[in-house]
């Protein structure tokens, strides 16, 4: 049960991330793609925008991806961790805890989770586990 748990939790998390990654990438799902998204980097200091954009999408979509196979489950919590880290500095943060104010709760949920899983691993339903056991 605890492997259908985690694989739960990781596909859920991590199509999430598949679709945040397009939306900055494709703009896909209503995202506004490299230009749109980093015109908005920008204006929260993070430049250059679109190659911050395209970097921000790229860690999303593949760190989704792996996490979605638990494959280099690791890695792609590290991915997950970092974008959500980026987040809550560079735009929760201001805004307290509540997500209501746009604050940390959803993006540090997100990256407990993602935390979660690295430390306890994919569990037994996963790439991981029929690659590396």
């Amino acid at each position: 049960m605890v492997s259908v748990a985690l694989l739960l939790l990781r596909v859920v998390i991590g199509v999430a991330f598949v679709g945040h990654g397009a939306q900055k990438l494709f703009g896909w799902f209503g995202g506004y793609g490299p230009k749109g998204t980093g015109g908005y980097m920008e204006s929260i200091g993070m430049k250059p925008g679109v190659a911050m954009a395209v970097l921000a999408g790229l860690m999303e979509l593949v760190g989704g991806i792996l996490f979605v196979a638990g494959l280099f489950t690791p890695v792609a919590a590290v991915l997950i961790i970092a974008t959500m880290l980026g987040a809550i500095i560079k735009v929760h943060a201001p805004n307290g805890f509540w997500s209501t104010s746009n604050g940390v709760e959803f993006p540090l949920t997100v990256l407990v989770i993602a935390l979660a899983v690295a430390l306890a691993g994919p569990g037994s339903i996963s790439l991981d586990a029929l690659f590396f056991n």
